[in-house]
């Protein structure tokens, strides 16, 4: 973004598409990419040395949906009820949201009667959302197609975006459309994880080819800044892992809060992204490899039944990092209808669907979507009852 050096810390080795599910009698030859992290020496952005093309990640078939989760469907509701509240209270706002799925933030504003548009380029999920009567642009978001919503529709109030800012190597283009549609006294709020989370986490699964960009409120705050924009408050948000949310405005047009200060302070203090803070991750994610790997061939050896649960983006870059087949996991259990059936990227461990969890239940269950060990854990009460035991590798290989 800047220009500046980017130095590699982290080398997780050659990783597959983590959503690119397959039929277990393909044997096409799958796409791999080098999935490393480095640094700018500069604004300290975090980010992938190798960008994977968009069009391979975010396909017609994309099989993630927003409202999967009740706990994600819950925090979301909870965002679009917070925005409608407070920077969409004026006369006849509008709402723009960038990747925006399966629509449930935008079917809150349409309730609301709330203006609103969508973005969404992987066709599925935006057919979802129409079919809810969301307004929804089955396309990436840049400047050009934000010049032409604004043409029609003028300035946008609030252009929200999750999980998606960090998915954008060409983060100009985006900012620049912002900056196109965007109304003068507007905001342009987004919630990603944040990088402060997963090295205090070890959260090393985090980084797969969807979250190119790892942030800080110091590198959005840089980032910003260069395309005249300011950052004017953060929130930490308990959902994925950890994120934050960050809310940017046209510079000189808002104060920034207390809690901008606060969070940039913290980081300095912490010394989040400094050299020795990021070698220090790196060594501790080897160790992750290396105990997680000697405990699941340890239970298998010792006879023990261990699958894997929650067939993940985040758990294709686990897996494949640290070598896990189906020798080890002879299958993940996935409510995602659509995964179920296949195997998963790169190591072709079949995906069944959570009925079969119970038939018998397993020693072990490697709980592969830790983000959601709470919700799970609660849905699965039989697993503990019959003498079954969580294996979580966040933020180090122990049982719950």
């Amino acid at each position: 973004m800047c220009s500046g050096p980017v130095e590699e810390f982290l080398d997780l080795g050659l990783q597959p598409i983590s959503q690119q599910y397959r039929a277990p009698d393909d044997t096409s030859g799958e796409f791999r990419f080098r999935l490393a992290a480095g640094q700018c020496g500069t604004c300290t952005l975090v980010q992938q040395l190798d960008a994977v093309p968009a069009e391979l990640m975010f396909r017609e078939d994309y099989p993630f949906l927003s409202s999967s989760s009740s706990r994600m469907s819950r925090h979301f509701l909870g965002v679009a009820d917070d925005l409608i509240r407070t920077a969409l209270a004026g006369p006849d706002p509008f709402l723009v949201e960038i990747g925006s799925n399966d629509g449930i933030i935008l079917r809150a504003a349409q309730r609301a009667g709330v203006r609103h548009l969508g973005f969404e380029p992987s066709g599925d999920v935006a057919e979802i959302a129409a079919a809810h009567g969301v307004r929804v642009r089955k396309e990436f978001f840049g400047e050009e197609s934000a010049r032409e919503v604004a043409a029609v529709d003028g300035t946008a109030d609030v252009i929200f975006a999750a999980n998606t800012m960090s998915h954008i190597p060409d983060l100009g283009e985006v900012l620049r459309g912002v900056h196109a549609l965007l109304a003068p006294d507007g905001v342009f709020v987004f919630e990603d994880p944040y990088v402060g989370d997963v090295l205090e986490k070890t959260a090393f699964d985090q980084i797969y080819d969807e979250h190119f960009y790892l942030f800080s409120a110091r590198s959005v705050r840089e980032v910003a800044r260069r395309f005249g924009f300011e950052l004017v408050d953060v929130r930490r948000v308990p959902v994925h892992g950890g994120e934050v949310r960050y809310t940017l405005a046209r510079r000189g047009r808002r104060q920034p809060s207390p809690a901008v200060g606060a969070l940039l302070a913290d980081e300095e203090a912490r010394k989040l992204t400094a050299p020795a803070t990021l070698a220090g991750f790196a060594e501790r994610v080897s160790g992750v490899r290396e105990r997680l790997g000697g405990e699941l061939l340890a239970l298998r050896q010792s006879g023990a039944r261990v699958v894997g649960y929650g067939a993940t983006a985040k758990s294709a870059t686990l897996l494949n990092y640290c070598g896990i087949g189906p020798e080890l996991l002879p299958f993940i259990c996935d409510s995602t209808a659509s995964k179920q059936g296949l195997v998963t990227p790169g190591t072709h461990i079949p995906v069944r669907p959570p009925e079969e969890f119970a038939r018998p239940y397993p020693d072990y269950a490697l709980l592969l979507a830790w983000n959601h060990a709470e919700e799970i854990v609660a849905k699965e009460p039989g697993f503990r009852e019959s003498g079954g035991r969580w294996l979580v590798h966040v933020p180090e290989v122990h049982l719950l």
